[in-house]
C-alpha cells in the first residue's frame, strides 16, 4: 500500500486530528522503559532513550518529564518519499508562532505541538487544507 506523494493532494486531505490527552517528552540515559510505560513514539539517541508518553504515565510512574504536547495526526496517507508536506505544516505554523515537533510514521505524520495550543494548531491546519483546495 502506497502513500499519497502529491503535495497538493496531500495538504488537501490531510484532515489533522487531535487526539485527546497529553503527552510529554522523556528521556532514558540508560533505555531501560519503566512497567507501566507505553511510548507512543520511541528515538534512540547517543545520550539515551527519548520517549514520547501520555502524561500519566510519566507521573505514575515517576519519571521527570519536558515539554508538555498535544498529539495531532494528519488523517491522509502519505508516501514516506513525499516531498513538501512537513514543510508546508512547518511553515504554516511558524507563521503562527507555534513548535513543532513532526515524526513520520509508516501511513501518517504525527506532530507534538505545545498542549496549550494544540487546537489553535488544528486551525491553522485546517485553513492550510483550505488553501490547497
Amino acid at each position: 500500500m502506497t502513500g499519497e506523494r502529491d503535495l497538493r493532494t496531500l495538504l488537501r486531505g490531510m484532515r489533522p486530528e487531535l487526539r485527546s490527552g497529553r503527552y510529554v517528552y522523556v528521556t532514558l540515559p540508560d533505555g531501560d522503559v519503566p512497567a507501566g510505560v507505553t511510548p507512543v513514539i520511541t528515538v534512540s539517541e547517543r545520550e539515551g532513550l527519548t520517549l514520547v508518553v501520555p502524561e500519566p504515565e510519566a507521573v505514575a510512574t515517576g519519571l521527570e518529564y519536558h515539554f508538555v504536547a498535544g498529539w495531532i495526526t494528519l488523517r491522509v496517507h502519505s508516501a514516506l518519499e513525499a516531498v513538501g508536506l512537513t514543510a508546508a505544516v512547518a511553515l504554516a505554523l511558524t507563521d503562527a508562532g507555534i513548535s513543532a515537533n513532526v515524526v513520520a510514521g509508516f501511513h501518517h505524520d504525527h506532530l507534538f505541538v505545545p498542549y496549550a495550543r494544540a487546537t489553535e494548531a488544528v486551525r491553522v491546519l485546517d485553513a492550510l487544507a483550505a488553501e490547497s483546495g
